[in-house]
């Protein structure tokens, strides 16, 4: 009855996985070889069932017992590279935030730049081509050349000088969980300074030929691009939010601990002892099993607990663990209560609240926290009427509410007021 049930679970997959395969979303090479890898799943386990059906348990019973688990390995692994990325393995284990800028070129000079050849399109190189290339054109569209980008793609035209009908720019700030949202979710993403400053070249009309000097730059745009510029510091930076002062190794048997309860933990950079705590695979983790990391919060820089089950409660551990400089809490059942707890982390850069229920009157109680840099808040109870509030209260924080940086340029104003940005 098992290795029925297999076969016809085989049979339908090769079905509903062809059919899957005709939208032309993934990479051909490896379609052809995962879709092959299936026929061989169903021809054995079809050769496989008539052997025991026959009561034929000879030799060729006993291989294909062998080829085919082996086959649903490799298929399987396909499968996961086709939909999560070829390193779908390794992506939790990561080190490298997706926060950090590496400039594409070498640019002497920022301002004498050409805005459209040396600073957008590195972007577009690195993130878009490999879809929208010469080689390749997903819903035929080509992005590696002026003439393709005006062109546009099997919806039309891609980009144009309103932010209001920019399809670029729309597609960039759909939440990363949307099936039109580009790069696919599981491709390399733009970050949030990436993408205001893409934000900002469409804003001044998307033109090919000028200059940085000839745009209007405001100040929120200033750094990002001095950040491109070759003898400046912050390109040197390849690993940030980390406390300056060291810190003794962790204990072991804690570690131990939180493995055991699922959460991943590494080293946030070499020859370091501060450590990052990822809770992706603690499916069961509750509040009461965050307090182990008390034991650690000398050593923890980083703690990512999205999608956990964890509440407010699970905060008053959180809120020991004094050198946090990333949390993320997103899609947790985190309310204002718990942002009481947090509002001490005067070492917290980057906060994630998305999927969460806070409201901009909890965001209110970490006014004190001056090293913030960033807070996450799409799909939060954050009402339209609190952006200009919040904007108000942290300065210089970037407030984003779904990949959209609310705090962005002048024309936000005029073309896209805040209050219909951040639902």
């Amino acid at each position: 009855m098992v290795i029925l049930s297999g076969m016809i679970a085989a049979i339908l997959s090769c079905i509903t996985g062809y059919l899957l395969s005709q939208n032309g979303d993934y990479e051909e090479d490896l379609v052809g070889w995962h879709m092959w890898m299936g026929i061989s799943v169903a021809a054995i386990s079809i050769l496989l069932y008539a052997k025991v059906r026959s009561g034929q348990f000879d030799a060729w019973q006993k291989i294909l017992s062998v080829v085919l688990p082996m086959l649903v390995i490799i298929t399987g692994h396909l499968g996961g590279s086709l939909t999560h990325g070829p390193d779908y393995l390794t992506e939790g284990w990561s080190t490298t935030p997706d926060s950090i800028i590496f400039p594409q070129k070498k640019i002497v000079n920022i301002q004498e730049a050409g805005v459209y050849a040396d600073v957008i399109q590195p972007m577009l190189q690195t993130r878009c081509y490999g879809c929208h290339g010469e080689k390749k054109q997903k819903s035929k569209l080509r992005l590696d050349a002026p003439q393709w980008i005006l062109k546009g793609g099997k919806e039309g035209v891609i980009i144009n000088d309103s932010l209001g009908q920019s399809k670029l720019l729309k597609r960039l700030l759909l939440p990363r969980e949307d099936q039109d949202h580009m790069p696919p979710k599981q491709k390399p993403q733009l970050n949030e300074k990436e993408i205001a400053l893409i934000h900002w070249w469409v804003d001044n009309g998307a033109d090919f030929n000028k200059r940085v000097k000839e745009l209007k730059q405001p100040e929120i745009i200033k750094p990002y691009l001095l950040a491109l510029q070759s003898d400046h510091p912050e390109e040197k930076k390849a690993i940030p939010n980390i406390p300056a002062a060291p810190v003794e190794k962790a204990d072991e048997k804690t570690l131990r601990a939180l493995k055991d309860k699922g959460a991943i933990i590494i080293p946030v950079s070499q020859n370091s002892n501060y450590i990052m705590a990822n809770f992706v695979s603690a499916i069961h983790i509750t509040d009461k099993d965050i307090a182990i990391l008390l034991s650690v919060k000398k050593q923890l820089a980083w703690l990512k607990l999205n999608s956990t089950g964890i509440s407010d409660s699970a905060l008053s551990a959180v809120g020991q663990c004094t050198n946090l400089t990333i949390l993320q809490l997103n899609n947790t059942n985190i309310t204002d209560k718990g942002l009481g707890y947090i509002k001490n982390l005067d070492k917290l850069q980057s906060l994630s609240l998305a999927g969460t229920q806070v409201t901009g009157q909890g965001i209110m109680q970490l006014q004190k926290l001056k090293g913030l840099q960033s807070i996450y808040l799409y799909q939060t109870g954050v009402n339209k009427n609190e952006w200009a509030m919040l904007k108000k209260a942290f300065p210089k924080t970037a407030i984003d509410s779904g990949n959209y940086t609310v705090p962005l340029l002048a024309s936000d104003t005029t073309i896209l007021k805040p209050p219909k940005v951040a639902k």
